[in-house]
């Protein structure tokens, strides 16, 4: 995504009252704040280690992101996402339903 785009996407967000998080690829997209829109860990800085307060934070927010990780990993198989064409009021509600029909697969 170009740059352009991430700011588009990060002004859609605080339009929208929301906060996204992000992989280390997006450190440094929303620095502009004390209230990021978009939510990342932190990079290790070249030959110092990371201080452990900054590997909890990072800790916390891997915990976070990989539940939804496995929830959209089954759809992005089945590439139903890609081929989505519908009002996104509509988009909302079938990932939804899928992702409760993945768990319940799941659990059997």
């Amino acid at each position: 995504m170009t740059a352009c785009h991430h700011d588009g996407l990060v002004s859609r967000l605080r339009k929208a009252g929301l906060a996204a998080i992000a992989d280390l690829g997006f450190v440094g997209l929303d620095d502009e704040t004390g209230d990021p829109a978009v939510i990342t860990g932190y990079k290790k800085p070249k030959g110092k280690k990371l201080p452990s307060a900054k590997k909890l934070v990072n800790q916390l927010i891997a915990a976070e992101r990989a539940v939804c990780e496995h929830a959209f990993a089954p759809l992005k198989n089945w590439r139903v996402l890609a081929r989505l064409r519908l009002d996104v009021k509509w988009a909302t509600r079938l990932v939804r339903a899928l992702m409760l029909l993945t768990q319940h697969e799941n659990a059997r």
